[in-house]
């Protein structure tokens, strides 16, 4: 359950821009869009040593 400080000014806006930051920041959607479909940790893996080679040679360039 999120708990969300508000201070007594605050509008409705801002009360939901904060949920909505502090609710991005727990990775409830993206934990869910993981679980979606079942991804062997062999392509798992493969996939991260594919992307850290991408970001090694965006660094070097």
């Amino acid at each position: 359950m999120l708990i969300i400080n508000l201070k007594e000014n605050d509008t409705v806006d801002k009360a939901l821009k904060k949920y909505k930051k502090k609710f991005e920041r727990t990775g409830v959607m993206r934990e869910l869009r993981e679980r979606q479909a079942y991804i062997k940790p062999s392509i798992k893996r493969r996939k991260e040593i594919i992307k850290a080679r991408y970001k090694q040679q965006q660094q070097s360039n």
